[in-house]
């Protein structure tokens, strides 16, 4: 049985936008799509019976609604739904196991302030055992695409780069193969990005090493990030890839990278007991202020 692309609906913008990349990416995968609404709500006794009605009924239409923008843009993608009471993570994480990827929806606030990523998003983040992709509310299957030749927007050009988080003192295949496998299922570029930081000042710019005070490093840093991916270069013949090592903060140096992708991808470190919605710093900054699609891959 093929495992599906879930996506969590809820009715809201941003579930809307992920239903309908998920479909994409459900296509691009041939994956069915999966989609799921829960609801948690514990009416009085006496009430149950017609608070349980009224939220079945609402849950229907957020599906219903969702179904109807996936078949607008994707009309032959399988398609299945689910809705489901009790705590939202709870039963997104229950659908997590049985998934080949999870996307579910961040709301934008504005590109200085980044986007708002709720409870349900950072809990499901932090504890799925399948890579989640988050997406922002106005997140349009164009964004993907490079402009056309007038610079207006296009879906029959070819994809943005995919950019690849990678942490040489942790490089880990789940999230390497993770953007490999995007790459190419798009024939985009993958622009792999590591990122250390030392005082003193620094240039960044696409492909560039950060300037210390011996060049050295960064050209020692760039060589390890070319080893490393050598394996995933033989693998993926027809990926091209092309590296960059920043000397700048990893987090700032992620938020700069992923401008003008279409997916960023993270890692995730699972914590053997993990406590709260917590992910690690640069991950945080990821999801809170990247504009395209992030997808963070759990790994031990």
């Amino acid at each position: 049985m093929l495992r599906p692309v879930v996506a969590g609906v809820d009715g809201s913008a941003e579930s809307l936008a992920a239903a309908t990349w998920a479909a994409r990416e459900a296509e691009r995968r041939d994956k069915p799509l999966h989609l799921v609404h829960a609801w948690d709500w514990h009416p009085r006794r006496e009430e149950r019976e017609i608070a349980s009605a009224a939220q079945r009924h609402l849950a229907r239409r957020s599906l219903r609604q969702a179904q109807e923008h996936v078949r607008a843009e994707c009309p032959d993608v399988r398609l299945t739904d689910e809705q489901t009471e009790g705590p939202a993570v709870a039963a997104l994480l229950k659908a997590a196991d049985q998934a080949d990827l999870m996307v579910l929806g961040s709301r934008g606030l504005s590109g200085f302030t980044g986007f708002l990523v709720g409870s349900v998003a950072l809990g499901v983040v932090a504890k799925s055992t399948c890579p989640v992709v988050l997406v922002r509310a106005d997140e349009e299957a164009a964004d993907e695409h490079v402009p056309a030749g007038d610079g207006s927007a296009a879906t029959d050009t070819g994809y943005r780069d995919v950019v690849l988080a990678v942490d040489l003192g942790e490089a880990c295949d789940e999230v390497i193969e993770f953007a490999f496998e995007a790459a190419r299922l798009r024939h985009a570029r993958l622009r792999a990005v590591h990122a250390w930081h030392t005082a003193g000042p620094s240039g960044l710019g696409p492909g560039d090493i950060g300037l210390v005070k011996d060049t050295w490093q960064g050209e020692e840093w760039l060589g390890f990030l070319k080893a490393v991916l050598q394996v995933w270069r033989d693998k993926y013949p027809d990926v091209e890839v092309l590296e960059t090592v920043v000397d700048e903060k990893p987090s700032t140096a992620l938020v700069r990278a992923a401008t003008g992708a279409s997916l960023l991808v993270v890692g995730h470190r699972l914590a053997e007991r993990p406590v709260g919605p917590r992910t690690g710093p640069v991950t945080h900054a990821a999801i809170h202020h990247v504009g395209c699609p992030v997808a963070v891959v759990p790994h031990f």
